[in-house]
């Protein structure tokens, strides 16, 4: 595939997104103060962290207050999460009536313990019917919106139990918009490799665009990616994790521009200081500035910033501190490309997957889910 015929836009029902790019959700990372920094950097789909169906349609305080939106957010994107069709239908509805929201995915791919083992997350695509009624169910509630309705899946529970072309050809006949696969099963968490071949194969198998996710570290392994899938876009989530100037490699890189230089420490500095202030604007500057500092190693992954400024960086509560543990670096420190293409944020091993007692002896299901099955985690 060459550049000229790479996907430049994505479209999913009417919305066009202006570079094939979405950004994943991630809990406690992917609020509105770090999606609009991503937003400044280059165009691409940023979704909201993950809230549960469940406790929108109960008016839970804090499902409700995440659903804050950047100003320079052009698309209000929100990824839900649940196990009812009707309580996913009746989310859907107060998303779309009452917070004006474009665009809605659903997650299926949660390999957490506390959510497999009750049946939710990447443990219910083996469930086909079900994963079919909470499709089928979500679209007909967007429908009279204009709202558009991807979901989100893994490969499977494990090697023996696959399930991504099945949920392929649902979200096809549910009327979903688009289906991003991560090409890892649940098993896998986050550990090995992405299976792209999995998503070349969906690619493949359906009519609808197919979004591929997994070990995008750099703008080149999205279009590499792509080449080799033929997917029509990219979902970003750990290449991003102290890197959001990754998301203007990739408007660069899909518009088949030179992508620009690695930037400095001095350059990475004042990133940091503009992610802190954009926290601020949302939380207030010293709960900002505690938010802020769960980024900093991400940030400064590689780099020979001494112990002393990063552990007193850990403990930052004020931009007056923060500026003053920023200006102690070195500007002038080049990037350390010896980080370029390596994973960033969490890896882990292989485990097994706590599914209910019987899950896999049958794909039907004889009885609802537990509500318990919802968890506010993300993760896919």
């Amino acid at each position: 595939m060459s550049i000229a015929t790479l996907p430049r836009t994505l479209r999913l029902g009417d919305l066009e997104v202006e570079t094939p790019v979405v950004l994943a959700p991630m809990a406690g990372v992917t609020n509105a103060a770090f999606r609009q920094l991503c937003a400044e950097q280059g165009a691409g789909l940023y979704v909201c962290e993950m809230i549960t169906s469940r406790g929108l349609v109960q008016g839970d305080k804090t499902s409700l207050a995440m659903l804050n939106f950047a100003p320079n957010e052009k698309f209000r994107s929100v990824q839900l999460y649940g196990v009812d069709p009707e309580t996913i239908g009746r989310a859907v509805e107060i998303l779309c009536a009452d917070h004006g929201v474009d665009h809605v995915d659903l997650n299926f791919g949660c390999p957490v313990p506390k959510v497999t083992r009750k049946g939710g997350g990447a443990a219910l695509p083996w469930k086909d019917v079900l994963l079919g009624q909470i499709l089928t169910r979500a679209v007909a509630a967007a429908a009279p919106y204009g709202v558009p309705v991807t979901m989100k899946t893994r490969k499977g529970i494990d090697d023996e139990h696959l399930t991504y072309l099945d949920a392929g050809r649902i979200a096809q006949d549910a009327g979903c918009a688009a289906i991003a696969l991560h090409g890892r099963t649940a098993v896998q968490h986050y550990s090995g490799h992405a299976d792209w071949a999995s998503i070349a194969e969906l690619k493949a198998s359906v009519d609808i665009p197919v979004l591929g996710n997994g070990d995008i570290w750099e703008a080149a392994d999205a279009i590499r990616m792509v080449e080799e899938t033929g997917c029509d876009g990219v979902v970003v989530g750990r290449g991003c994790l102290g890197r959001p100037w990754l998301f203007r490699d990739l408007a660069a890189a899909f518009a088949g521009e030179t992508v620009v230089g690695l930037p400095t420490l001095g350059e990475v500095a004042a990133v940091m200081r503009r992610h802190a202030e954009l926290l601020g604007g949302v939380m207030g500057e010293e709960r900002g500035c505690i938010e802020f500092r769960k980024h900093i190693a991400w940030y400064l992954k590689g780099f020979s910033a001494g112990k002393e400024v990063r552990s007193r960086l850990g403990l930052v509560s004020s931009f007056a501190d923060l500026d003053d543990l920023l200006g102690r670096l070195d500007p002038t420190e080049p990037y350390p490309v010896g980080e370029l293409g390596t994973p960033r944020g969490r890896q882990g091993t292989p485990k097994k997957v706590s599914v209910p007692d019987g899950w896999l002896d049958s794909r039907e299901i004889s009885a609802p889910l537990d509500p318990l099955a919802e968890d506010a985690t993300s993760g896919g």
